[in-house]
């Protein structure tokens, strides 16, 4: 699997893992029934359900004139993925990081959700 479907299927995951608080390792078994689970795809849902406290002190100091409780759940886990892979993995930069998110936002997010990942992200890596 590429890393790009793998950020997608995390997304789909740690989405439902916000609604059912169900343990990830499960939830990856229930989603991807048919797929063979990808070590990356672990990595992502894992860690962030793992940091998932911090990531979200993280992002809620990032950012202006916003509570993170306003966030929607679909920017909310696109940002904790983009957050987990730059402050975790060091193996990947911190703009493809920040490039995924904002793919990832503009796909499954509305027409204003792109630039407002890109924002609170941006706030982080400064």
């Amino acid at each position: 699997m590429k890393r790009h479907a793998a950020r997608e299927q995390a997304l789909q995951i740690l989405f439902q893992l916000d609604v059912n608080n169900n343990d990830p390792k499960q939830a990856m078994e229930d989603h991807l029934e048919t797929l063979e689970i990808d070590e990356f795809l672990m990595t992502l849902v894992q860690g962030v359900a793992a940091h998932k406290e911090k990531i979200d002190n993280t992002i809620a100091d990032h950012l202006d004139n916003w509570s993170i409780d306003r966030i929607a759940s679909v920017e909310k886990t696109i940002l904790r993925i983009a957050i987990y892979e730059i402050k975790y993995e060091d193996d990947i930069p911190a703009g493809v990081s920040i490039n995924e998110a904002v793919e990832l936002a503009n796909v499954y997010g509305d027409e204003k959700s792109g630039k407002f990942v890109n924002g609170v992200l941006s706030n982080i890596i400064v």
